[in-house]
């Protein structure tokens, strides 16, 4: 089949069957509840560090102790995937993370205990929602290497980054849901009730998953000529569901410079999305006095942008093949025109003093475009890796991204409480704002000198 003609092949794609796109759809629902989970605490925050009379710096601390662990748990959560598959992992993923979400609600009595037993000069709120986040991120950090395993599984090449932009639409949802849910919950019964309920909906989506997913070749909802459209474009040797799998160490993948370029371009993108989860909601609240529900229609706004930008930069790349381009080429080429996107968030805050309603629109697009890299960015993996190894490099590049948000974290609460002492807030957003814009291009930079051209690996 011709890469080269999407539209086409989206409707051969459509005749032999839809049962691939239902996987596709739970995919969407695990990514909506995993971002659901996380975001409770950010839409909290301005009301707990008020309650416990956390800083800037506390409250960083708490947020990179999720994205430290995560990015640990990240490489570990590859190898997990890539040896037990992708059922059993997202089962173990999904128990472990909303048992976290759940733990977050007892964040208190758990920190009182933990210091009085470690004797720690630490406030014990921290303590307990440091360890809360902790086991959140080691949960959440299976979820998109055994969606981008799963997705490499159910779709051929030529569909992935559209799968994956749809999935990772969910991450939008989520990010909506939460500011319209959390806030009504914490104000009518607590907000240890808001964690409780919310970290409720993991095991509803595991029910549904332990019914409808299998493998491919083990799939009887799935008819043996979509298994066939799916298989299309695989070698010869990844058809085969009984070969033993050859293990792959990570020295192994540390070779090739396409992980070092997928690895790169995470650690310099992942901590600008991060940088927007945690802070937006303390941002309007910095700037504008806005607390509780009057955060709730500017966030909605914001991360329903950012659903065009996930859907629309899957589709993206597909507009240039059909123009004759080479998959990567065509990619690199869509996500060079991304990067360009999250330049407007430098004029954030010049001109956030006509309206609140500008940073959140100029940052909503910057979120848009990093959701459109991400959908593009994550399928360059199964483009170029066997299955076998897809969910590895997935860790290993989730980990730098992670790393990479720590230090977005961690830099972000000392610019905060700097520019605080010394009443200049706006100056430390317009920092942090010019960080977030020129992350993009300097990554696609790298990224394309490390792999100028496409070239799948074959020989692990």
């Amino acid at each position: 089949m011709n890469l080269s003609e999407p539209v086409n092949a989206q409707a051969v794609g459509l005749s032999v069957g839809k049962y691939r796109w239902t996987i596709c759809a739970l995919l969407f629902f695990a990514t909506t509840v995993n971002y659901l989970d996380r975001q409770v605490l950010s839409l909290l925050a301005p009301a707990l560090s008020v309650e416990f009379g956390w800083s800037n710096t506390d409250y960083a601390n708490i947020a990179a102790a999720f994205q430290f662990v995560y990015a640990i748990s990240m490489l570990f959560a590859g190898r997990v995937v890539d040896k037990i598959g992708t059922k059993a992992a997202y089962v173990v993923a999904i128990t472990v993370w909303s048992l976290g979400a759940l733990l977050h609600a007892a964040s208190v009595p758990v920190g009182q205990v933990t210091v009085a037993l470690f004797g720690l000069a630490v406030a014990p709120s921290i303590v307990g929602f440091m360890i809360s986040r902790a086991v959140l991120a080691v949960g959440e950090a299976g979820n998109f290497p055994a969606a981008i395993k799963a997705t490499a599984e159910y779709f051929p090449k030529k569909e992935r980054s559209f799968a994956t932009g749809i999935f990772n639409s969910g991450a939008n949802v989520g990010a909506i849901l939460a500011p319209i849910t959390v806030p009504v919950l914490a104000a009518i019964w607590g907000w240890q009730a808001a964690f409780i309920m919310i970290g409720m909906l993991g095991f509803i989506w595991m029910a549904v998953w332990l019914w409808l997913y299998d493998k491919p070749e083990q799939q009887t909802r799935l008819s043996a000529a979509e298994l066939a459209y799916i298989r299309s474009d695989a070698p010869v040797q990844a058809v085969s569901a009984d070969a033993p799998a050859k293990k792959v160490s990570w020295f192994q993948l540390l070779k090739y410079r396409q992980t070092w370029a997928f690895a790169f371009g995470k650690f310099m993108t992942d901590g600008v999305w991060w940088f927007f989860l945690f802070w937006l909601p303390t941002y309007l609240s910095a700037q504008y006095g806005m607390k509780g529900e009057a955060i709730v229609i500017p966030l909605a706004v914001l991360y329903s942008m950012t659903m065009i930008g996930s859907i629309g930069g899957g589709w993206f790349p597909s507009y240039f093949m059909s123009r004759g381009y080479a998959p990567y080429d065509g990619r690199m080429k869509a996500m060079l025109m991304i990067a360009f996107f999250p330049l407007v968030v430098l004029l954030a805050q010049p001109l956030g003093a006509i309206s609140y309603w500008i940073p959140v629109l100029l940052i909503g697009v910057g979120a848009s475009a990093h959701q459109a890299w991400s959908a593009n960015i994550f399928t360059t993996v199964s483009d170029m890796f066997p299955q076998k190894s897809v969910a590895s490099v997935i860790g290993i590049g989730g980990m730098a991204g992670g790393i990479g948000g720590v230090l977005l974290t961690k830099l972000g609460g000392w610019v905060f409480d700097y520019y605080k002492s010394v009443n200049d807030i706006h100056t430390g957003y317009m920092i942090m704002f010019g960080i977030c814009a020129l992350a993009y291009l300097a990554a696609w930079l790298v990224m394309k000198a490390l792999v100028p051209r496409h070239k799948e690996i074959t020989d692990l």
